[in-house]
């Protein structure tokens, strides 16, 4: 799978049922979010978030703030009561369409459609803080590396990122499945049985190869926890990592 396909997958994902596509609960499918639900679920992300942050005596306001894989705004709306500037980044068109549609800040958010392999757009140090949460996981391996690396050289010395990551398929089936079977045939059996308008990848980075990629790339990691999955297939991590 390549960028392509993912640039492909969501925007058709994005315009079929883009709610649901960020955020997959049962019931919700069809158009059947509620938006202010759906928004409140990421104001409970950040101000969650928030508050470990200050736990971690990290900062917890920040001047321009970047939602890395933004979808339909959940997080950037959040984000925004924090933050003086948001950008909002995502690959999928029909995903930065919703999220304009149903910005409620006034304009306090710039939503940017990114189809680049990297942050080039963004100069060195630009950002205070880059948040990401259920996203990086859909990507192919390669570009996960490409983007946690770029995360760290947009941020500002000092810089906070916030990363959300599954580290490994639980033991339920269908995490047995995750760990055993090709894609192909994921993918196949998520459009033909499950009738996804597009196949969902889940890419998981072990904790022992976040901690090498982040010293890589000039950064530390400050803290970790678990992360609630939006399924109980995965074991997932929350980092807060900070650019030396």
């Amino acid at each position: 799978m390549s960028l392509n396909d993912v640039r492909r997958d969501w925007t058709k994902l994005g315009t079929e049922d883009p709610l649901w596509a960020v955020l997959v609960e049962p019931g919700k499918r069809g158009g059947r979010w509620d938006v202010d639900e759906f928004l409140t679920t990421g104001r409970t992300d950040v101000e969650d978030t928030v508050e470990w942050l200050r736990r971690n005596d990290l900062p917890t306001r920040w001047e321009r703030a970047l939602d890395f894989g933004c979808g339909a705004g959940r997080l950037s709306q959040a984000l925004a009561v924090h933050a003086d500037h948001v950008v909002g980044v995502d690959i999928a068109p029909s995903m930065i369409e919703t999220a304009r549609r149903l910005d409620r800040t006034g304009g306090r958010i710039e939503f940017v459609l990114n189809e680049a392999p990297d942050l080039s757009r963004f100069p060195d140090g630009h950002f205070d803080l880059v948040y990401s949460a259920l996203v990086l996981q859909h990507l192919p391996r390669p570009a996960v590396d490409r983007y946690l690396a770029e995360f760290l050289r947009v941020l500002r010395p000092g810089g906070i990122a916030v990363v959300g990551l599954p580290t490994r398929p639980t033991r339920t089936l269908r995490g047995l499945i995750w760990r055993f079977a090709p894609f192909g045939l994921i993918s196949w059996a998520q459009r033909r049985l499950l009738d996804y308008p597009a196949p969902m990848r889940m890419t998981p980075v072990p904790d022992a190869e976040m901690t090498r990629l982040v010293a890589a790339h000039g950064g530390e990691i400050v803290d970790r926890r678990p992360d609630l999955p939006y399924t109980k297939d995965w074991q997932c991590t929350r980092y807060a990592l900070r650019r030396r």
